[in-house]
């Protein structure tokens, strides 16, 4: 089919303007993307919230934060096969007034929900492994279900317009045989089907594209400064504990090195070879940090330049048809791949827990300051499953007056 930009809307009839847009192909993009969707989503959500319902006895701040993001995941999930429905009956709705305007409600709800907890996320890992003495105090149970009823709050504001604007409305299009006339300025017989409008009905678009914006700069931009902060003093934090693994070697008197990566002095031993447990936090770390990059360089980053680039355009005069072209297909394609957040964000569960590491000792307190940014990668990036590790610093302070330290693995 092929839809022409509207230039005045009388009524109920939509003027056509010289400038078409052919978005027959959205008819079966959209209904495979959204299917594809709609099974992972529902699968792998399902398996996270089972195994942290039914296999996990102690719940820490990421598991909570991803149990959060895989709710809001797994009701946007849902409202798919409605969507799917629509693009295969070719933009024509069923549903009614009130399920269009919750299905169009969901995507803005669930997107801007996943952007917020996987800020929160960033957030708690900048913590735990730049400040990991202030996230023992800050980030209490209590503070971090918190934290996700704000979120759940301030997106509910953020997105709450979206009822007023969505809609069903009718759509005039062209309808000879699926194609618009050949010739542009006799486009031929028309056809009116009712159709849910995503954004807003063409009269109240001058009303819906500052909202758009706006939600655009709380909604994304500023969340993905504090990510792009964030990680870049981690990946500082990171660089700068590698370069001090020779002082800690340093700190062991009568050092010898064998083989496998261990320093031994006299009993004490300072694990530092590649299975040791600060080499699997940082590791983990480090999956965290390209899992989030990757999730907003696929899904949120190119739908939200291409749709702020389309309000601005929609609302110019003058602008090329061919540009207007380029920026509606790219416009409806990124869509469908922002929607992909809702089974790509489960995949962060499955990348970044613990298969189940064993309890150790803590360090020498001689050796405290040196070592907490090794131990920051322990606490920033706590155990999605199992609860974490057990660290006792009084008991082990008492065991011997030697203050042996087996090590960290």
């Amino acid at each position: 089919m092929t839809t022409a930009i509207p230039a005045q809307r009388r009524g109920n009839l939509t003027s056509f303007s010289p400038c078409s847009i052919d978005e027959s192909y959205k008819y079966i993009f959209l209904p495979i993307c959204y299917s594809f969707t709609f099974v992972f989503s529902l699968s792998l959500n399902s398996v996270v919230l089972y195994h942290s319902f039914r296999r996990t006895r102690h719940w820490n701040a990421s598991l909570i934060y991803m149990v959060n993001l895989a709710s809001t995941d797994l009701m946007y999930g849902l409202s798919l096969p409605f969507l799917v429905a629509s693009y295969v009956m070719r933009d024509h709705w069923v549903f009614g007034d009130f399920m269009c305007r919750l299905v169009r409600f969901l995507f803005y709800f669930n997107l801007y929900c996943s952007i917020f907890f996987l800020t929160c996320i960033s957030v708690h890992r900048y913590l735990g492994i730049c400040h990991p003495m202030r996230i023992v105090t800050m980030e209490t149970k209590r503070a971090v279900k918190g934290t996700c009823i704000l979120v759940w709050a301030v997106v509910f504001a953020l997105t709450s317009p979206i009822f007023r604007f969505a809609q069903t409305g009718d759509l005039t299009r062209a309808a000879q045989n699926g194609h618009l006339a050949e010739s542009k300025l006799r486009p031929g017989p028309v056809e009116v089907v009712l159709n849910c409008w995503d954004d807003a009905i063409d009269t109240e678009i001058p009303l819906y594209i500052p909202y758009g914006i706006v939600l655009h700069l709380l909604g994304f931009f500023v969340p993905f400064t504090v990510i792009a902060w964030c990680y870049s003093h981690v990946v500082l934090t990171i660089i700068r504990t590698l370069r001090m693994q020779p002082c800690l070697q340093g700190v062991v008197e009568e050092r010898r090195a064998d083989c496998t990566g261990r320093v031994r002095s006299g009993g004490v031993s300072l694990s530092l070879g590649p299975h040791s447990s600060y080499v699997r936090r940082r590791r983990k770390s480090v999956k965290t940090i390209i899992t989030i990059i990757l999730l907003f360089a696929l899904c949120f980053f190119p739908f939200h330049v291409t749709r702020t680039i389309f309000f601005i355009l929609k609302v110019t005069s003058g602008v090329e048809c061919q540009t207007m072209r380029t920026v509606s297909i790219c416009y409806k394609i990124t869509r469908p791949l922002a929607s992909f957040n809702a089974w790509l964000n489960a995949l962060l569960y499955f990348l970044t827990k613990e298969k189940g590491a064993q309890c150790c000792p803590s360090p020498d307190p001689a050796l405290h300051g040196l070592l907490w940014p090794l131990r920051a990668f322990g606490r920033g990036g706590e155990e999605e499953e199992g609860g974490g590790e057990v660290v006792d610093n009084k008991e082990n302070e008492s065991k011997s007056s030697g203050n042996t330290f087996r090590g960290l693995a």
